[in-house]
């Protein structure tokens, strides 16, 4: 389910609709970062470097600093009124009449039940969009839940990292050692060739990293605990929709899913070892 809902939210990060949306705002469109920050940061409030640096995790302290909200040119409101217009433009373009289809809104609905099950305790990010009032738009309200569930998600994900001892940068250092993505790609999260190296050796000193960079058997058998825990802690909303009824919405999602990815707006490698992990 993570696989099927993760590329329906991640659109707002890079639909043209939104980065346009973004713009009118007075955001910068030039790279990704200026609007993924307040895109993302939006639902906590008008919360400062540190707070979205705790919550987002993996990012270097330097680059959040780089690139956190400035609140009071632009407020948390005037950003989530546009994320919601950009997904609305974007997904109209990519879904075309069938955003307005019978399946979608029954899409809308599956994915609402198990938004509304995803429990918010130590979970901020979950807890700050669950709290989000809901759309009206069947198209929307997909988004809206898929965002939720995704928070949710990751806000378990970040529980497992900390329970496996592993700090922001290793736990890149770590899922890169495991072949998730290739080490490039974690350059976007903006830790320094010095503290990536720093925190190489304090994995490899743990037994968990070969002199190489790649993972020890001990470091893979790490980085499968700590997926095995993050669907653990996942879990708990597709257990309250049911079998059944997830199953269904696997099989509603995957036209508007194969329309997501067919785009080309996602690219094809991340940070979050989708098809790796």
């Amino acid at each position: 389910m993570w696989h099927l809902l993760e590329p329906l939210h991640a659109v707002v990060y890079y639909a043209p609709e939104v980065f346009e949306e973004s713009a009118a705002l007075g955001l910068a469109t030039d790279e990704r970062w200026p609007s993924y920050f307040p895109l993302r940061a939006a639902p906590l409030g008008p919360v400062g470097a540190p707070g979205i640096a705790s919550a987002f995790y993996s990012f270097s302290p330097a680059t959040v600093e780089r690139y956190a909200p400035d609140w009071d040119r632009t407020g948390p409101q005037e950003v989530l009124a546009a994320r919601l217009r950009g997904v609305e433009r974007c997904y109209g373009r990519l879904f075309g009449e069938r955003a307005a289809s019978p399946e979608l809104a029954e899409a809308a609905s599956l994915a609402r039940r198990a938004a509304l099950a995803a429990q918010p305790a130590g979970r901020p990010l979950a807890a700050a969009n669950a709290a989000l009032p809901w759309p009206a738009a069947p198209h929307l309200v997909l988004w809206q839940a898929a965002t939720v569930l995704r928070e949710h998600r990751g806000d378990g994900h970040l529980a497992a990292l900390l329970t496996a001892g592993l700090d922001p940068v290793e736990s890149l250092v770590s899922f890169a050692a495991i072949g998730a993505a290739p080490e490039e790609t974690f350059a976007s999260r903006g830790w320094s060739g010095r503290e990536w190296s720093a925190a190489r050796e304090r994995l490899h000193a743990r037994g968990l990293v070969a002199g190489d960079g790649t993972a020890t058997p001990a470091g893979r058998a790490l980085r499968a605990e700590v997926e095995a825990r993050t669907d653990a802690l996942a879990a708990a909303p597709w257990q309250a929709l049911g079998t059944r009824d997830t199953a269904r919405l696997a099989e509603l999602l995957g036209p508007f899913w194969l329309d997501v990815i067919g785009s080309g707006l996602l690219p094809s490698t991340t940070t979050l070892g989708i098809g790796k992990v």
